[in-house]
């Protein structure tokens, strides 16, 4: 079973200031509500290519695993891949303006599960969506209030 989410949210900040914030994986901790801490595999700034270590929590277990990017078009569209980790997984960001001071942010995962997550894959979906919703509103919490 794959699991395919997509949640959006539209933030009242320019598209520039969005993307900025979101692709800078020190910031992740903030406003992902499951990540725990980053750490670069290779040296920033981030770009096609780029590695970043992410450790998190989610339904219940500690997870360790890698991204690469494998697409960046700053202010449009960043797209990363699990590179080492539980289970193969692509994020992708997109960022839209809405106005000149409002952007609307996707947020989507894909992935399938294997090994001893394939077993959680039924769960998995929908607490990906849940994750995602907390922290695109978290997200735009932070962006909105400075």
């Amino acid at each position: 079973m794959s699991v395919d989410v997509l949640t959006e949210t539209v933030i009242e900040r320019p598209v520039a200031e969005v993307s900025a914030y979101a692709t800078d994986p020190a910031n992740a901790p903030s406003w992902y509500t499951n990540i725990e801490s980053v750490n670069w595999k290779t040296p920033p700034p981030l770009q096609v290519g780029s590695a970043v270590a992410f450790v998190a929590r989610f339904l219940g277990r500690r997870l360790a695993y890698t991204y690469e990017i494998v697409e960046l078009v700053r202010g449009e569209r960043l797209v990363m891949r699990t590179r080492a980790g539980p289970f193969p997984m692509e994020t992708t960001y997109t960022w839209t303006a809405i106005s000149e001071h409002s952007t609307r942010m996707t947020l989507r995962n894909r992935g399938e599960p294997s090994g001893f997550s394939r077993l959680l894959a039924p769960l998995m979906a929908p607490a990906v969506r849940r994750a995602n919703c907390k922290d695109l509103v978290a997200l735009k919490t932070i962006l909105e209030s400075t």
